[in-house]
């Protein structure tokens, strides 16, 4: 703040707009700068450690299997995440800079890449569902070829539906500069019927399917446990449990994921629903958003915590025996 502006003046992101100019989140320097670092950091992080997973599945071929593909998509989502929190940091106090058309490509990134999460998780739940319940026609009902077309088809669907939805801002960039009590701002602001749609294809069919399989997965679970207690000495029946219960501790970390990602995702839509789609509060909406990316970091560093193959893979990665001849066909698991 020089001596000749105003407080309103030092307030304001664009002070030659007067009262139509959008306000900036007033905070103390420290603070301000605690939150650029952290923030940043968490891109960095978001970005190297989503590469690590990319780089560990794609190179072994020992990973190459459904399961890990889907998790190569989702890695894949989150690494262009970290990219998307580069913007989100642009956007802390409340204003943007960047200009309409920078809006726009951040407006539709950040859309395409969390609908191919959400697709991507659903497809997870998918494929806990069949390993567990169906554990004997596993291998034959979900194959690394039909996990490819589900995987590619999750994402022209993510960019063909965002683009269509997002179709009036494409075409008019400053249409995605909202104005609501603000001006300049880069907020993703849709119709009531526009947000209506992305609510029920976004949030609650996905997250229906996923709770729907995850209970039946429960349901399972438990009757196999009864089984097991009552000492079941049928040979095919034990064969089968045995199979199920190597599937239920190998799913452990996907049940893990699933979970973090809804704890991650609800909160956006509850704003959303409860605001009917428009922005009541900037740090409101800022932060939910913040919550849903995070999810982007957490991923990772969960395959971290309960996939041993993860903690190997990145041992050879820093230590660049992935650079020796055959190192892809080494038994990384």
């Amino acid at each position: 703040m020089t001596l000749n502006d105003t407080p309103d003046e030092a307030e304001l992101c664009y002070p030659h707009l007067g009262n139509s100019s959008c306000r900036r989140i007033m905070r103390s320097h420290s603070v301000s700068v605690l939150l650029h670092i952290t923030l940043s950091s968490i891109s960095v992080l978001t970005v190297t450690l989503n590469l690590l997973v990319i780089i560990s599945i794609s190179h072994f071929r020992k990973l190459h299997t459904p399961t890990n593909f889907l998790l190569l998509s989702l890695a894949v989502s989150d690494f262009s995440v970290g990219f998307v929190w580069i913007f989100l940091i642009l956007l802390i106090d409340g204003c943007w800079f960047l200009g309409a058309d920078w809006c726009v490509f951040n407006t539709v990134l950040g859309s395409v890449v969390a609908s191919a999460s959400i697709g991507t998780v659903v497809l997870i739940s998918v494929d806990r569902f069949v390993a567990v319940c169906d554990p004997m026609h596993y291998q034959t009902k979900v194959t690394k070829n039909r996990a490819k077309i589900c995987i590619v088809l999750c994402w022209v669907g993510s960019i063909l539906f965002h683009c269509l939805r997002l179709s009036n801002i494409v075409e008019n960039p400053g249409h995605g500069m909202i104005l609501f009590q603000m001006n300049l701002m880069c907020i993703n602001h849709t119709n009531i019927h526009g947000g209506v749609i992305d609510l029920i294809f976004s949030f609650f069919i996905p997250v229906s399917i996923i709770v729907v399989l995850y209970v039946r997965v429960f349901m399972v679970a438990v009757s196999q446990a009864q089984a097991m207690r009552s000492h079941v000495t049928v040979v095919t029946l034990q064969s089968s449990l045995k199979v199920n219960r190597s599937e239920l501790k190998a799913a452990r970390a996907l049940d893990v994921v699933v979970v973090v990602f809804l704890l991650c995702l609800t909160p956006f839509y509850f704003v959303s629903l409860t605001t009917g789609f428009g922005v009541k509060s900037v740090s409101s909406y800022i932060f939910v958003i913040l919550l849903f990316f995070f999810n982007s970091l957490l991923n990772p560093v969960i395959y971290v915590f309960l996939y041993p193959w993860f903690r190997k893979c990145v041992k050879c990665v820093f230590s660049l025996q992935i650079l020796k001849s055959g190192s892809s066909e080494a038994n990384i698991l």
